[in-house]
């Protein structure tokens, strides 16, 4: 029997038994490494993934398993898309009567034509209901008069004599 076992165990087995131990653990070190390059670019606390995948085999089926279902560059992207879709939803907005969506110019809803912006009288630009003035010809918005220089002095001279008074 230790006759077999000497022709069996040549140094050309030897050889080859180590070469590929060597392979083997060769390919255990890549695995942690993997498991650390990945769980970083995914976002993950990389190096517990690391103290992980150093259980063999264990260690790397758990993080196949368990990590992260996006690299951290993809879930960044998809951030950005969503903030440049609200961007864009943001020019948008809603008929106060129906919840029609309408962009920020138009006068009218196009569903129930409920009135959304008054006009002006001067340039035709759309006005907010709540502004005063024409931002863009300085004309006064309709159905908001500017008082009288006269009605304003008057009110002023008033003020400074009830001033006096005290």
């Amino acid at each position: 029997m230790a006759e077999l076992l000497n022709q069996l165990w040549s140094p050309e087995a030897q050889l080859i038994v180590t070469i590929m131990a060597i392979m083997l653990l060769l390919l255990y070190v890549l695995c942690i490494v993997w498991v650390a390059r990945d769980a970083y670019s995914r976002g993950a606390v990389w190096y517990v993934w690391a103290i992980i995948a150093i259980v063999p085999i264990v260690g790397v089926v758990a993080y196949l398993l368990l990590r992260p279902p996006m690299m951290q560059i993809d879930h960044d992207e998809q951030e950005l898309e969503v903030a440049l879709k609200q961007r864009q939803l943001m020019k948008y907005g809603e008929c106060s009567r129906c919840g029609y969506p309408v962009e920020a110019n138009y006068i009218v809803c196009p569903n129930c034509s409920q009135r959304l912006k008054n006009v002006c009288s001067n340039c035709r630009h759309p006005l907010d209901p709540t502004w005063n003035t024409c931002p863009y010809c300085a004309a006064p918005a309709p159905g908001k008069q500017r008082k009288a220089p006269q009605q304003q002095s008057g009110q002023r001279q008033q003020a400074q004599r009830a001033a006096q008074k005290r």
